[in-house]
């Protein structure tokens, strides 16, 4: 379906519902995508990746660049035409659906709502070594212009950095009394993370723990919604700030009597 034309403007819109990816002009469906190839690099090979983007779905796919990078492998980028729409105005997806607030009013509300320093873990668990995500949101120096929950004069927050494993972290969290944990996990290599998560779940759950504590994921491949469906309250993906992960956890441990 052709793009909208805004007659007053002469500037063509999205068709909302019938939405394509934009490259030159609007609703042109072009994209550029890029892969590897258990293959030496040769025609054949370059063959071979443009059928394999033409099954894709994509119109007059071409390879725009190749090269060999090494023991048998290729390295392929591809542009084509998308032929496929998605209706964007019924689009609904999941979120964490709470107030967010800054670091003053999460501290005001921890002091006039729960009345007590709120204990927050953060970890990289399992093989997990990637630090920057937690750090992000626990590091006293915080990101991007906001403070990290160390700096908060309310939170007891305690970063125990990377790869720790579960059994660990359930240790802390009933040594230091945590109301809430968070675990952040960037390596998803086979559903590494999604098992490590599920383990973590059901480790709190044979302890009796889970309903006593607010269970935050985060990385670059959690959604809320994938989150819920492995048993957390919420799941934070790229670009997240402390003040909304603080802003959820003080407001559900009211809204379940955690306080």
């Amino acid at each position: 379906m052709n793009p909208v034309v805004d007659y007053r403007t002469k500037i063509a819109r999205p068709n909302l519902h019938q939405l394509r990816p934009y490259g030159d002009t609007m609703d042109d469906g072009k994209v550029q995508l890029s892969f590897s190839l258990p293959v030496p690099d040769g025609a054949e090979a370059v063959e071979a990746a443009r059928q394999l983007a033409t099954k894709m779905g994509l119109r007059d796919a071409a390879v725009v660049h190749h090269e060999d990078i090494g023991e048998g492998f290729s390295f392929f980028v591809l542009y084509g035409n998308c032929q496929h729409a998605v209706d964007y105005a019924n689009i609904h997806v999941p979120k964490v659906d709470v107030e967010r607030m800054d670091f003053y009013a999460v501290n005001a509300f921890i002091r006039d709502r729960i009345g007590r320093k709120v204990v927050i873990l953060g970890a990289c668990t399992g093989t997990d070594a990637h630090t920057v995500g937690i750090d992000a949101i626990m590091n006293m120096k915080g990101y991007n212009g906001e403070y990290g929950l160390e700096r908060y004069p309310e939170i007891d927050a305690y970063n125990l950095g990377s790869q720790v494993e579960n059994a660990e972290l359930v240790r802390k969290a009933i040594e230091l009394r945590a109301d809430a944990l968070l675990v952040s996990q960037v390596v998803t290599q086979k559903d590494v993370h999604l098992h490590n998560l599920a383990h973590l779940v059901d480790l709190l759950e044979a302890q009796g723990l889970r309903e006593r504590l607010v269970l935050v994921a985060g990385g670059p491949r959690i959604t809320h919604e994938l989150a819920l469906e492995l048993g957390y309250d919420a799941g934070f993906g790229p670009g997240t700030l402390a003040p909304e992960v603080a802003s959820f956890v003080v407001q559900e441990m009211v809204r379940r009597g955690l306080a």
